[in-house]
């Protein structure tokens, strides 16, 4: 029976796989996700997704029905836990999702995608193919950041809440759109005497009342108020305005939505299995496990992820304490001490 998948397609080396394992790549947006290329002359969608406990991953979108068993992936032969597969034919704008059957307790689950560029509308929950290819006007902006994010550089931060800076009121009291923030925020920083943006996190969240920072499209901008690109020309009307853009970015933790990285595989893969140290009781949220090596990629290549693909000059890491201190938010008994000593 004719799959629709292609095995056999990678865009992984052994050496990113070596990388991966060993904590130190650093480009995993490059490599993991969906990315639309040609191979062999054709073109469609190379998928990879890292589920080391999966007994089985399967595509599932608006291309198939979100059928669970027509379009299967393939553990790849090195023991990474990546399971890869091609779609010819399916590109930019398609819906997606892995279900993922886990050799653990006969748990199954449909998961979004780790690394997708792009998600459906809130409370849409499927990943979607997408292209980043833009073309910058901040040239002279990048080729000055350096001196002008300097600690010998004046700075004066304004912080933006994406969502509610400013509203339509005659439109049902909508926020603006990115591009819509594009005519009127660099002015109006500009104009105020401001050297940068900060934007709560703009990366994609289910729950609009965290403001971002519970977040878990770790690689994409909210589609609440438009696509990726919509997102680019904000940066950079900022920059030609001479504005400098940072970004709250949160590693230290993420919610429990089940289409998301929680129990992803059916094993606790991005979070700390035992819950004194992998859930945060204040925050009712899962806490990253940064003694895996791949997690410590994963989060390591969305911080240059955001730098590198849309341009950020500077991330504003949210919620440092509970990262450093294992009796955040717990009393005694709740929590476990460092092994090296501490808490």
């Amino acid at each position: 029976m004719e799959t629709g998948v292609i095995h056999g397609v990678s865009l992984l080396t052994e050496l990113d796989v070596y990388l991966f394992k060993e904590g130190n790549h650093f480009r995993l947006h490059d490599k993991l996700g969906a990315h639309v290329i040609e191979a062999d002359g054709t073109k469609g969608t190379c998928f990879a997704l890292w589920a080391p406990n999966a007994l089985g991953v399967s595509l599932i979108g608006d291309f198939n029905g979100w059928n669970t068993e027509s379009h299967p992936l393939s553990p790849r032969w090195d023991g990474s836990g990546i399971w890869e597969g091609f779609v010819p034919g399916l590109g930019h704008g398609a819906l997606y999702k892995y279900h993922i059957v886990s050799r653990f307790g006969n748990y199954k689950a449909d998961k979004g995608d780790p690394l997708a560029f792009y998600w459906e509308v809130s409370p849409k929950t499927a990943s979607i193919v997408w292209d980043l290819s833009y073309e910058w006007g901040d040239n002279d902006w990048m080729a000055s950041r350096k001196s002008r994010n300097s600690l010998g550089s004046p700075f004066s931060i304004y912080e933006v809440h994406l969502g509610s800076w400013r509203r339509v009121p005659e439109e049902g009291n909508r926020p603006l759109t990115y591009r819509e923030l594009a005519n009127y925020l660099p002015d109006y920083v500009a104009g105020m005497g401001f050297t940068h943006v900060e934007f709560m996190p703009p990366m994609e969240h289910p729950f609009y009342g965290s403001w971002g920072y519970q977040v878990l499209g770790f690689f994409a901008p909210t589609s609440r108020y438009g696509t990726p690109q919509d997102f680019m020309y904000l940066i950079d009307k900022l920059h030609q305005k001479g504005i400098g853009v940072v970004l709250d970015w949160v590693p230290s933790h993420f919610p429990d939505d089940a289409y998301g990285l929680g129990f992803f595989d059916g094993t606790h893969l991005y979070e700390h299995q035992d819950p004194k140290k992998g859930f945060h009781p204040e925050w009712k949220s899962s806490i990253f496990n940064y003694g895996r090596n791949e997690v410590k990629a994963f989060l390591t290549s969305s911080a240059m992820f955001w730098l590198e693909k849309y341009h950020a000059d500077a991330l504003r890491v949210d919620a440092v304490a509970s990262m450093l201190y294992l009796d955040y938010g717990r009393r005694e008994g709740e929590w476990i001490p460092n092994q090296y000593g501490g808490k």
